[in-house]
Protein backbone atom coordinates (compact mmCIF):
# COMPACT_ATOMS: atom_id res chain seq x y z
CA UNK A 1 0.00 0.00 0.00
CA UNK A 2 1.15 3.39 -0.43
CA UNK A 3 -0.20 4.32 2.74
CA UNK A 4 -1.87 2.92 5.74
CA UNK A 5 -2.96 3.59 8.73
CA UNK A 6 -0.42 1.80 10.73
CA UNK A 7 2.75 3.55 8.76
CA UNK A 8 3.93 6.78 9.75
CA UNK A 9 4.39 8.92 6.39
CA UNK A 10 6.66 12.11 5.67
CA UNK A 11 3.55 14.81 4.26
CA UNK A 12 6.06 18.06 5.00
CA UNK A 13 6.48 18.18 1.47
CA UNK A 14 2.46 18.09 0.85
CA UNK A 15 2.02 20.57 3.68
CA UNK A 16 4.71 22.67 3.56
CA UNK A 17 2.79 26.26 4.77
CA UNK A 18 1.80 25.05 8.22
CA UNK A 19 2.88 22.92 10.87
CA UNK A 20 3.45 19.25 10.38
CA UNK A 21 2.74 16.35 12.90
CA UNK A 22 5.78 14.45 11.16
CA UNK A 23 8.35 17.25 12.74
CA UNK A 24 6.84 18.33 15.05
CA UNK A 25 7.68 17.44 19.01
CA UNK A 26 5.25 17.00 21.43
CA UNK A 27 7.11 16.91 24.78
CA UNK A 28 5.14 18.62 27.33
CA UNK A 29 2.60 19.56 25.28
CA UNK A 30 -1.00 19.07 25.63
CA UNK A 31 -2.31 17.58 22.20
CA UNK A 32 -6.66 18.85 21.83
CA UNK A 33 -7.13 16.27 18.73
CA UNK A 34 -10.25 16.31 17.04
CA UNK A 35 -10.65 12.53 16.05
CA UNK A 36 -13.75 10.55 14.49
CA UNK A 37 -15.12 7.69 16.65
CA UNK A 38 -18.37 8.03 14.95
CA UNK A 39 -18.10 4.02 15.28
CA UNK A 40 -21.11 1.28 15.43
CA UNK A 41 -22.15 -0.14 18.55
CA UNK A 42 -24.03 -3.39 19.45
CA UNK A 43 -27.05 -3.52 21.20
CA UNK A 44 -24.83 -3.97 24.82
CA UNK A 45 -22.76 -1.17 23.47
CA UNK A 46 -19.73 -2.67 22.40
CA UNK A 47 -18.09 -1.37 18.98
CA UNK A 48 -18.60 -3.51 16.35
CA UNK A 49 -15.87 -1.72 13.68
CA UNK A 50 -12.90 -0.36 15.34
CA UNK A 51 -12.07 1.01 11.78
CA UNK A 52 -12.17 4.69 12.61
CA UNK A 53 -10.51 3.95 16.10
CA UNK A 54 -7.51 1.99 14.45
CA UNK A 55 -7.20 5.22 11.93
CA UNK A 56 -6.28 7.42 14.58
CA UNK A 57 -3.72 5.73 16.85
CA UNK A 58 -0.68 6.85 14.86
CA UNK A 59 -1.28 10.00 15.77
CA UNK A 60 -2.08 9.33 19.30
CA UNK A 61 0.85 7.22 19.44
CA UNK A 62 2.84 9.85 18.03
CA UNK A 63 2.38 12.27 20.67
CA UNK A 64 2.79 9.90 23.69
CA UNK A 65 5.61 8.74 22.33
CA UNK A 66 7.08 12.41 22.11
CA UNK A 67 6.23 12.90 25.44
CA UNK A 68 3.42 14.72 25.52
CA UNK A 69 -0.26 13.83 26.85
CA UNK A 70 -3.53 13.49 24.75
CA UNK A 71 -7.33 15.15 25.07
CA UNK A 72 -9.27 13.39 22.44
CA UNK A 73 -12.63 14.68 21.19
CA UNK A 74 -15.32 13.14 19.19
CA UNK A 75 -19.37 12.75 18.34
CA UNK A 76 -21.08 9.66 18.32
CA UNK A 77 -24.54 9.20 16.35
CA UNK A 78 -27.43 12.51 16.21
CA UNK A 79 -28.51 12.58 19.81
CA UNK A 80 -31.17 15.39 19.62
CA UNK A 81 -32.17 16.22 23.00
CA UNK A 82 -28.48 16.60 24.91
CA UNK A 83 -26.70 13.95 27.05
CA UNK A 84 -28.19 10.45 25.66
CA UNK A 85 -26.64 7.17 27.53
CA UNK A 86 -27.02 5.98 24.11
CA UNK A 87 -24.67 7.73 22.50
CA UNK A 88 -21.95 8.40 25.16
CA UNK A 89 -17.96 7.85 24.33
CA UNK A 90 -17.49 6.08 27.27
CA UNK A 91 -18.95 3.05 25.34
CA UNK A 92 -15.60 3.46 23.02
CA UNK A 93 -13.23 3.33 26.43
CA UNK A 94 -12.59 -0.25 26.71
CA UNK A 95 -11.87 -0.64 22.71
CA UNK A 96 -9.38 2.27 22.70
CA UNK A 97 -7.54 1.07 25.78
CA UNK A 98 -7.16 -2.44 24.04
CA UNK A 99 -5.57 -0.80 21.32
CA UNK A 100 -3.14 1.81 23.16
CA UNK A 101 -2.68 -0.83 26.01
CA UNK A 102 -2.99 1.62 28.21
CA UNK A 103 -5.69 3.69 30.23
CA UNK A 104 -7.67 6.16 29.26
CA UNK A 105 -9.58 8.47 31.21
CA UNK A 106 -12.86 9.83 30.45
CA UNK A 107 -14.87 13.13 31.56
CA UNK A 108 -18.26 12.93 31.79
CA UNK A 109 -18.38 16.69 29.92
CA UNK A 110 -16.52 17.77 26.70
CA UNK A 111 -16.15 21.50 28.31
CA UNK A 112 -16.66 23.48 31.72
CA UNK A 113 -15.29 22.48 35.37
CA UNK A 114 -15.13 18.73 34.90
CA UNK A 115 -13.78 18.52 31.50
CA UNK A 116 -11.08 20.93 32.54
CA UNK A 117 -10.42 19.21 35.46
CA UNK A 118 -9.56 15.92 33.72
CA UNK A 119 -7.12 17.69 30.96
CA UNK A 120 -5.27 19.64 34.24
CA UNK A 121 -4.68 16.41 35.83
CA UNK A 122 -3.11 14.63 32.75
CA UNK A 123 0.46 13.53 33.78
CA UNK A 124 2.97 13.09 30.46
CA UNK A 125 1.68 10.08 27.97
CA UNK A 126 -1.85 10.25 29.48
CA UNK A 127 -4.55 9.85 27.41
CA UNK A 128 -8.27 11.32 27.93
CA UNK A 129 -11.28 11.33 26.25
CA UNK A 130 -14.29 14.23 26.34
CA UNK A 131 -18.03 13.36 26.36
CA UNK A 132 -19.50 13.15 23.06
CA UNK A 133 -19.25 16.80 21.95
CA UNK A 134 -23.03 16.84 19.84
CA UNK A 135 -24.75 16.24 23.41
CA UNK A 136 -24.47 20.32 22.67
CA UNK A 137 -26.05 21.84 20.10
CA UNK A 138 -23.28 24.77 20.21
CA UNK A 139 -21.23 21.91 18.30
CA UNK A 140 -23.06 21.61 15.29
CA UNK A 141 -23.66 25.48 14.78
CA UNK A 142 -20.15 26.10 14.91
CA UNK A 143 -20.65 28.39 18.15
CA UNK A 144 -17.54 30.65 18.82
CA UNK A 145 -17.78 30.67 23.00
CA UNK A 146 -18.50 26.77 22.51
CA UNK A 147 -14.87 26.44 20.56
CA UNK A 148 -13.00 28.63 23.03
CA UNK A 149 -13.61 26.27 25.94
CA UNK A 150 -12.79 23.75 24.15
CA UNK A 151 -9.39 25.32 22.83
CA UNK A 152 -8.33 25.38 26.99
CA UNK A 153 -8.23 21.64 26.89
CA UNK A 154 -5.50 21.86 25.16
CA UNK A 155 -1.85 23.90 23.99
CA UNK A 156 -2.17 22.53 20.16
CA UNK A 157 -4.75 21.47 18.15
CA UNK A 158 -4.91 18.84 15.87
CA UNK A 159 -7.33 17.47 13.23
CA UNK A 160 -7.59 13.96 12.30
CA UNK A 161 -10.92 13.61 11.62
CA UNK A 162 -11.63 13.69 7.73
CA UNK A 163 -14.87 12.43 8.11
CA UNK A 164 -15.83 15.56 9.55
CA UNK A 165 -13.84 18.02 7.87
CA UNK A 166 -16.82 18.87 5.62
CA UNK A 167 -18.52 20.06 8.13
CA UNK A 168 -17.76 24.16 9.63
CA UNK A 169 -18.43 22.49 13.38
CA UNK A 170 -17.20 24.27 16.68
CA UNK A 171 -14.08 21.64 17.18
CA UNK A 172 -13.67 21.19 13.33
CA UNK A 173 -13.25 24.73 12.29
CA UNK A 174 -13.84 27.04 14.89
CA UNK A 175 -11.43 25.94 17.00
CA UNK A 176 -8.48 26.33 15.22
CA UNK A 177 -8.56 30.07 15.71
CA UNK A 178 -8.11 29.94 18.98
CA UNK A 179 -5.17 27.90 19.03
CA UNK A 180 -1.74 29.41 18.12
CA UNK A 181 -0.32 25.71 17.14
CA UNK A 182 -2.77 23.63 14.77
CA UNK A 183 -2.36 21.12 12.14
CA UNK A 184 -3.27 17.75 10.90
CA UNK A 185 -3.02 14.45 11.88
CA UNK A 186 -1.32 11.58 10.29
CA UNK A 187 -5.22 10.50 9.05
CA UNK A 188 -6.02 13.89 7.34
CA UNK A 189 -3.03 14.58 6.16
CA UNK A 190 -3.34 11.32 4.24
CA UNK A 191 -6.46 12.05 3.16
CA UNK A 192 -5.66 15.30 1.94
CA UNK A 193 -2.39 14.22 0.03
CA UNK A 194 -4.03 11.13 -1.83
CA UNK A 195 -6.76 13.28 -2.50
CA UNK A 196 -4.54 15.76 -3.91
CA UNK A 197 -3.11 13.21 -5.83
CA UNK A 198 -6.59 12.37 -7.90
CA UNK A 199 -7.22 15.90 -8.42
CA UNK A 200 -3.58 17.19 -9.56
CA UNK A 201 -1.45 14.50 -10.15
CA UNK A 202 -2.90 11.63 -11.42
CA UNK A 203 -1.79 9.29 -14.08
CA UNK A 204 -2.87 8.47 -17.26
CA UNK A 205 -4.94 6.68 -18.20
CA UNK A 206 -7.00 7.27 -15.28
CA UNK A 207 -10.42 5.21 -14.47
CA UNK A 208 -13.04 6.35 -12.35
CA UNK A 209 -15.53 3.94 -11.14
CA UNK A 210 -18.77 5.85 -9.77
CA UNK A 211 -21.81 3.54 -8.22
CA UNK A 212 -24.17 3.54 -5.77
CA UNK A 213 -27.71 3.97 -6.16
CA UNK A 214 -28.54 7.86 -7.13
CA UNK A 215 -27.25 10.17 -10.20
CA UNK A 216 -28.21 12.87 -7.91
CA UNK A 217 -25.70 12.41 -4.69
CA UNK A 218 -23.22 11.91 -7.44
CA UNK A 219 -23.60 14.61 -10.30
CA UNK A 220 -20.92 17.10 -8.87
CA UNK A 221 -18.47 14.60 -8.43
CA UNK A 222 -18.93 13.56 -11.96
CA UNK A 223 -18.71 16.53 -13.84
CA UNK A 224 -15.34 17.74 -11.36
CA UNK A 225 -13.79 14.60 -12.14
CA UNK A 226 -14.56 14.52 -16.10
CA UNK A 227 -11.37 17.24 -16.80
CA UNK A 228 -9.01 14.61 -15.25
CA UNK A 229 -10.16 11.02 -15.92
CA UNK A 230 -10.13 9.01 -19.44
CA UNK A 231 -12.65 6.43 -18.35
CA UNK A 232 -15.81 6.60 -16.72
CA UNK A 233 -17.75 3.22 -15.77
CA UNK A 234 -20.99 4.19 -13.93
CA UNK A 235 -22.59 1.20 -12.07
CA UNK A 236 -25.19 0.64 -9.01
CA UNK A 237 -28.79 1.44 -9.52
CA UNK A 238 -27.94 4.56 -10.42
CA UNK A 239 -26.81 2.62 -14.35
CA UNK A 240 -30.20 2.40 -15.05
CA UNK A 241 -31.19 6.17 -15.13
CA UNK A 242 -28.20 6.93 -17.97
CA UNK A 243 -29.32 3.84 -19.72
CA UNK A 244 -32.98 4.55 -19.64
CA UNK A 245 -31.90 8.25 -20.81
CA UNK A 246 -30.74 6.72 -23.50
CA UNK A 247 -34.12 4.98 -24.59
CA UNK A 248 -33.56 1.56 -22.84
CA UNK A 249 -35.52 -0.49 -21.43
CA UNK A 250 -35.06 -1.05 -17.56
CA UNK A 251 -38.14 -2.71 -16.60
CA UNK A 252 -38.84 -2.11 -12.42
CA UNK A 253 -34.76 -1.35 -11.96
CA UNK A 254 -33.94 1.44 -9.59
CA UNK A 255 -34.22 4.81 -11.95
CA UNK A 256 -34.67 8.36 -11.36
CA UNK A 257 -36.90 9.85 -13.20
CA UNK A 258 -35.88 13.62 -12.58
CA UNK A 259 -32.56 13.11 -13.90
CA UNK A 260 -33.03 11.55 -17.04
CA UNK A 261 -32.14 14.91 -18.51
CA UNK A 262 -29.23 15.52 -16.62
CA UNK A 263 -27.56 11.90 -17.26
CA UNK A 264 -28.17 12.96 -21.03
CA UNK A 265 -26.29 16.20 -19.99
CA UNK A 266 -23.17 14.38 -18.26
CA UNK A 267 -23.22 11.96 -20.87
CA UNK A 268 -22.63 14.97 -23.76
CA UNK A 269 -20.18 16.46 -21.69
CA UNK A 270 -18.35 13.42 -21.25
CA UNK A 271 -18.29 13.12 -25.26
CA UNK A 272 -16.90 16.34 -25.56
CA UNK A 273 -14.30 16.07 -23.49
CA UNK A 274 -13.23 12.76 -24.36
CA UNK A 275 -13.79 10.40 -21.59
CA UNK A 276 -15.04 6.89 -22.40
CA UNK A 277 -18.02 6.26 -20.89
CA UNK A 278 -18.96 2.55 -19.78
CA UNK A 279 -22.32 1.41 -18.92
CA UNK A 280 -23.14 -2.34 -18.46
CA UNK A 281 -23.35 -4.23 -21.08
CA UNK A 282 -25.66 -6.62 -19.64
CA UNK A 283 -27.17 -6.88 -16.11
CA UNK A 284 -27.82 -9.53 -13.56
CA UNK A 285 -32.01 -9.25 -13.23
CA UNK A 286 -34.48 -10.02 -10.36
CA UNK A 287 -37.83 -10.49 -10.26
CA UNK A 288 -37.66 -9.36 -5.97
CA UNK A 289 -35.11 -7.07 -3.94
CA UNK A 290 -34.31 -10.92 -2.30
CA UNK A 291 -31.36 -13.36 -2.43
CA UNK A 292 -33.76 -16.05 -3.18
CA UNK A 293 -35.12 -14.20 -6.49
CA UNK A 294 -35.44 -15.56 -9.22
CA UNK A 295 -32.46 -14.46 -11.36
CA UNK A 296 -31.73 -13.86 -15.25
CA UNK A 297 -28.83 -12.59 -16.96
CA UNK A 298 -29.51 -10.49 -20.04
CA UNK A 299 -29.00 -7.24 -21.90
CA UNK A 300 -29.19 -3.92 -19.55
CA UNK A 301 -31.22 -1.61 -22.03
CA UNK A 302 -33.63 -5.46 -22.14
CA UNK A 303 -34.86 -5.78 -19.18
CA UNK A 304 -38.87 -6.92 -19.11
CA UNK A 305 -41.26 -5.31 -16.59
CA UNK A 306 -41.36 -7.02 -13.39
CA UNK A 307 -37.99 -7.36 -13.64
CA UNK A 308 -34.95 -5.49 -11.94
CA UNK A 309 -31.11 -4.86 -12.60
CA UNK A 310 -29.39 -5.98 -9.31
CA UNK A 311 -25.74 -6.20 -10.93
CA UNK A 312 -23.45 -6.25 -13.70
CA UNK A 313 -23.00 -9.36 -15.77
CA UNK A 314 -20.48 -11.20 -17.56
CA UNK A 315 -19.92 -9.16 -20.90
CA UNK A 316 -19.79 -5.71 -18.48
CA UNK A 317 -17.36 -7.70 -16.06
CA UNK A 318 -15.11 -8.43 -19.17
CA UNK A 319 -14.76 -4.74 -20.47
CA UNK A 320 -14.15 -3.60 -17.02
CA UNK A 321 -11.65 -5.98 -16.78
CA UNK A 322 -9.25 -4.54 -19.68
CA UNK A 323 -10.18 -0.65 -18.94
CA UNK A 324 -8.84 -1.15 -15.42
CA UNK A 325 -5.93 -3.13 -16.39
CA UNK A 326 -4.78 -0.73 -18.65
CA UNK A 327 -5.14 2.35 -15.91
CA UNK A 328 -2.53 3.55 -14.29
CA UNK A 329 -5.26 5.56 -11.72
CA UNK A 330 -7.95 4.26 -10.31
CA UNK A 331 -10.58 5.98 -8.27
CA UNK A 332 -13.46 3.75 -6.86
CA UNK A 333 -16.91 5.06 -5.40
CA UNK A 334 -19.96 3.03 -5.64
CA UNK A 335 -20.61 -0.58 -5.59
CA UNK A 336 -21.68 -2.12 -9.27
CA UNK A 337 -24.44 -4.48 -7.35
CA UNK A 338 -26.22 -4.94 -4.21
CA UNK A 339 -23.36 -6.78 -2.91
CA UNK A 340 -24.73 -7.13 0.36
CA UNK A 341 -26.61 -10.07 -0.90
CA UNK A 342 -24.83 -13.12 -2.18
CA UNK A 343 -26.73 -13.33 -5.43
CA UNK A 344 -25.60 -10.13 -6.64
CA UNK A 345 -21.85 -9.71 -5.25
CA UNK A 346 -20.16 -10.85 -8.04
CA UNK A 347 -19.78 -7.58 -10.41
CA UNK A 348 -18.26 -5.30 -7.06
CA UNK A 349 -16.21 -8.72 -5.99
CA UNK A 350 -14.46 -9.28 -9.26
CA UNK A 351 -14.50 -5.35 -9.71
CA UNK A 352 -12.47 -5.48 -6.24
CA UNK A 353 -10.14 -7.96 -7.60
CA UNK A 354 -9.46 -6.13 -10.76
CA UNK A 355 -8.51 -3.24 -8.94
CA UNK A 356 -5.90 -5.07 -6.80
CA UNK A 357 -4.51 -6.98 -9.71
CA UNK A 358 -3.52 -3.14 -11.34
CA UNK A 359 -2.29 -2.41 -8.26
CA UNK A 360 -0.02 -4.54 -8.12
CA UNK A 361 0.67 -3.89 -11.45
CA UNK A 362 1.79 -0.08 -10.39
CA UNK A 363 -1.34 1.66 -10.75
CA UNK A 364 -2.54 4.06 -8.23
CA UNK A 365 -5.95 2.96 -6.32
CA UNK A 366 -8.14 4.98 -4.31
CA UNK A 367 -11.43 3.68 -3.25
CA UNK A 368 -13.94 5.99 -0.67
CA UNK A 369 -17.61 6.01 0.36
CA UNK A 370 -19.09 4.21 2.70
CA UNK A 371 -20.21 1.16 0.44
CA UNK A 372 -17.14 0.77 -1.65
CA UNK A 373 -15.11 0.72 1.67
CA UNK A 374 -17.28 -2.12 3.12
CA UNK A 375 -16.95 -4.28 0.07
CA UNK A 376 -13.77 -3.99 0.06
CA UNK A 377 -13.69 -5.01 3.56
CA UNK A 378 -15.95 -8.00 3.43
CA UNK A 379 -14.03 -9.36 0.22
CA UNK A 380 -10.52 -8.90 1.82
CA UNK A 381 -9.20 -6.27 -0.76
CA UNK A 382 -8.23 -3.58 2.03
CA UNK A 383 -4.90 -3.78 2.25
CA UNK A 384 -4.04 -4.78 -1.13
CA UNK A 385 -5.66 -1.40 -3.01
CA UNK A 386 -3.30 1.94 -2.82
CA UNK A 387 -5.16 3.76 -0.46
CA UNK A 388 -8.47 3.51 1.79
CA UNK A 389 -10.31 6.48 2.77
CA UNK A 390 -12.10 6.92 5.80
CA UNK A 391 -14.76 9.82 4.42
CA UNK A 392 -18.21 9.92 2.90
CA UNK A 393 -19.50 12.93 2.56
CA UNK A 394 -16.00 14.83 3.05
CA UNK A 395 -14.30 12.31 0.09
CA UNK A 396 -17.05 13.36 -1.98
CA UNK A 397 -16.99 17.31 -1.54
CA UNK A 398 -13.13 16.78 -1.98
CA UNK A 399 -13.47 15.47 -4.99
CA UNK A 400 -16.05 17.93 -6.45
CA UNK A 401 -13.69 20.64 -5.90
CA UNK A 402 -15.15 22.01 -2.99
CA UNK A 403 -13.21 23.55 -0.12
CA UNK A 404 -13.05 22.03 3.27
CA UNK A 405 -13.75 23.69 6.36
CA UNK A 406 -12.33 21.83 8.52
CA UNK A 407 -8.85 21.56 5.85
CA UNK A 408 -8.87 25.34 5.35
CA UNK A 409 -9.26 25.90 8.78
CA UNK A 410 -5.61 24.49 9.63
CA UNK A 411 -4.12 25.34 6.16
CA UNK A 412 -5.44 29.28 6.52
Amino acid sequence: MLFSFGVKVNFAAQISTMTSIDTFDFKGKKALIRVDFNVPLNDSFEVTDDTRIVAALPTIKKVIQDGGSVVLMSHLGRPKNGPEAAFSLRHVVSCLEGHLNQTVSFADDCIGPKAESAAEQLSTGGVLLLENLRFYKKETKGDEGFAQQLSKLGDVYVNDAFGTAHRAHASTTVVAQFMETKMFGFLLAAEVANGNKLLRDAESPFTAIIGGAKVSSKIEVITNMLDRIDNLIIGGGMAYTFIKAQGGEIGNSLVELDYLDTAREILNQAAAKNVTVYLPEDSVVADAFSNEASTNVVDSNAISEGWMGLDVGPKAIETYTAVIGSSKTILWNGPLGVFEMSAFATGTKSLGQMIVDATNNGAYSLVGGGDSVAAVKQFGYADNVSYVSTGGGALLEFLEGKTLPGVAAIES
